[in-house]
């Protein structure tokens, strides 16, 4: 049974409704606008931070302008390298490249990605289509301190040019989008596999489809690794599972949890409305800040899968 948290001190008239013991809550009875309190923007983010991903229902007022605006009361709004647009982004996902049904981070093959990623459900297929999140703070409270400590030493190359066709089910018109659009420019960050985060000091851990391998591991014990420690990202019981509505909005912590997008819905029209908000560069357990590689096609070092 989902437990119900009043917080009419914190949003009047609003409550939270836990989705899940360890990530997600919907907040009821706010009407999202570029217009909001203060107050009530700053309760929006400690609740954030609080459940890693938040959900409002009913949000068929805000328009793309609109959600432009209530996302820019949530920071400065980022640019996604890959597309060449900015502010919020309409994704037909019937169209090509837009089904992100892997485990990922938004953006992290950039050194300093999203925030927070704010998404809005335009036109919902019948059937299918739900969203994942996974909580990353948790995931890593529940490896044994051996292998935190072994996390805590780990840095990742992460970038936009992955194995896409072996873990997707990409149709034709995706691998593609894939080859002509998203990859046309390579991105690589290195990342430490465990980030401090800024504003709550949890510890989460930093992976996802993006990881091309681990610094200074060979491949075949890297592969290794990557699967023990996703593995405790993606248990059930560190997720939640949103079934969309027309007007639902998502709000998440892109610094704390992973998501998936659940391709079950066949050819069906399935409209969103994406936005991302800056962040900083990500700061190891040791105080280290991630690195981009600009030009990895000039760094043959780098590129080297051992």
């Amino acid at each position: 049974m989902s437990e119900t948290v009043l917080i009419y001190d914190v949003i009047p008239r609003a409550d939270v409704v836990k989705r899940a013991t360890r990530i997600g809550a919907v907040i009821k009875n706010v009407k999202l606008s570029g217009d909001l309190p203060g107050d009530t923007i700053a309760a929006i983010n400690r609740l954030l931070l609080e459940h890693k991903v938040i959900f409002f229902r009913d949000q068929g007022h805000l328009d793309k302008a609109e959600q432009e605006r209530f996302a820019l009361r949530l920071g400065k709004l980022a640019p996604i390298p890959t597309v060449d647009t900015e502010g919020v982004l309409e994704l037909d996902c019937t169209t090509a490249g837009a089904r992100a049904d892997r485990w990922h981070i938004d953006l992290s093959y950039v050194d300093a990605y999203p925030k927070i990623s704010v998404l809005r459900g335009v036109l919902i297929p019948k059937f299918g289509g739900d969203t994942i999140w996974s909580n990353a703070a948790t995931a890593y409270m529940d490896l044994s301190p051996p292998l935190q400590r072994l996390a805590n030493d780990l840095w990742a190359v992460h970038s936009n040019f992955f194995d896409y066709e072996g873990i997707s089910r990409a149709r034709e018109i995706d691998k593609k989008h894939f080859r002509e659009v998203f990859t046309a420019t390579t991105y690589e960050a290195e990342h430490p596999v465990v980030r401090v985060h800024p504003e709550t000091g949890e510890r989460t851990l930093v992976l996802g489809t993006y990881v091309q391998r681990f610094v200074d591991v060979p491949k075949y014990d890297g592969q290794r690794l990557f699967d023990l420690f996703q593995s405790h990202i993606t248990a059930p019981e560190n997720t939640v599972r949103w079934n969309w509505q027309e007007g639902d909005v998502a709000i998440w912590d892109n610094r704390a949890t992973l998501h998936f997008a659940v391709n079950d819905y066949g050819e069906q029209h399935r409209v969103v409305r994406l936005g991302f908000i800056e962040g900083d560069v990500p700061i190891s357990v040791d105080g280290r800040c991630s690195v981009a590689r600009v030009n990895p096609e000039m760094d043959p070092v780098f590129r080297t899968i051992s």
